[in-house]
């Protein structure tokens, strides 16, 4: 049996990033409007940190205006809500971005809610994902990333995905839950199971895709898995291995070496789906530039031949 494709998230994001410096040239060039992502970071967290700047970093390599507003940690909630409005009210910036968490004292849900619709780049407004979930309205304005750069990798390898049995392994409001509306959207059948479900190995057994967002690391066994399944890993967990410099490695949810000899196509750790998400960040930026100028992306980008940059869902 030849061995699994290997769905290579790396690839993937740098094409996206060029078809989005693409359309970002164009955009200027016809309507003089250059995309702007703003983003907010509180406090001083390593982590948090360098995750913005790789996003300064994107934006500035596809040609976008970015703005950053590196804030105290003691800051107030009330201050911290005027630069997220000072942020709206600019109409430069497109998508705004509060890097998670945030210090304790500060109501996150509050602050996140004061991000108006027309400039959530992240989709976690109730408006995005209410619109993600129902069938026949308006399209999101914005999706949530990692999710969206799943599905993106579905597309760009041509996995079938309608009529197929899907697992989606956890249901968080970050990957879990609107990564199964997605697949529902193109017409898989979508179990999603949890902390909860009884034999999960069962179900993964009975699926054709199965999205692993447990949080746990090599959750998946080479078991649980059927033969020519498609695995896509979102996870991302550290491994004691002493042979590294560092102490430790990354490893997904899914035990790699067990299950890809199964599989017909599965996304590595790291290196799959974790570069698809500033992608897919940028991608809503984009998208968002074009809605707050009253462009069309879909009829916009058609002109430009990158419509698979934004596949319909």
């Amino acid at each position: 049996m030849p061995g699994p494709v290997i769905i290579d998230g790396k690839a993937t994001a740098k094409r996206i990033r060029g078809e989005l410096a693409e359309a970002a040239k164009a955009l200027k060039n016809r309507h003089e409007i250059t995309p702007g992502l703003a983003t907010v970071l509180v406090g001083n967290r390593t982590d948090s940190a360098t995750y913005v700047r790789f996003k300064k970093k994107a934006a500035a390599e596809v040609g976008f205006h970015s703005i950053d507003r590196h804030l105290d940690e003691k800051i107030s909630e009330s201050e911290l809500l005027k630069v997220v409005k000072e942020l709206a009210d600019d109409p430069k910036v497109h998508g705004i971005l509060v890097q998670l968490p945030l210090p304790k004292h500060i109501d996150e849900a509050r602050v996140l809610a004061s991000i108006p619709v027309n400039k959530d780049v992240d989709g976690f407004s109730a408006e995005n994902i209410g619109a993600l979930v129902m069938r026949g309205g308006d399209e999101p304005l914005a999706r949530p990333c990692t999710p969206w750069g799943c599905i993106e990798l579905l597309k760009r390898y041509n996995i079938e995905v309608s009529g197929k049995k899907a697992v989606v392994l956890g249901r968080s409001n970050i990957v879990g839950m609107p990564v199964a509306s997605m697949l529902q959207r193109m017409n898989a059948t979508v179990t999603v199971c949890h902390s909860r479900t009884k034999d999960i190995k069962a179900h993964c057994l009975a699926a054709d895709i199965i999205v692993a967002a447990i949080g746990k690391a090599e959750y998946v066994k080479g078991d649980m898995v059927k033969e020519g399944a498609v695995v896509i890993d979102v996870g991302i967990n550290s491994k004691p291995d002493s042979t590294r410099k560092r102490g430790y490695r990354l490893v997904g949810d899914v035990d790699y070496e067990a299950v890809a000899p199964k599989a017909s196509a599965i996304t590595p750790v790291p290196g799959g789906v974790g570069p698809m998400t500033i992608a897919m960040l940028l991608k809503n930026t984009l998208n968002l530039s074009m809605h707050n100028n009253k462009i069309s992306p879909e009829k916009f980008l058609s002109s430009l031949e990158l419509s698979t940059t934004f596949p319909a869902s």
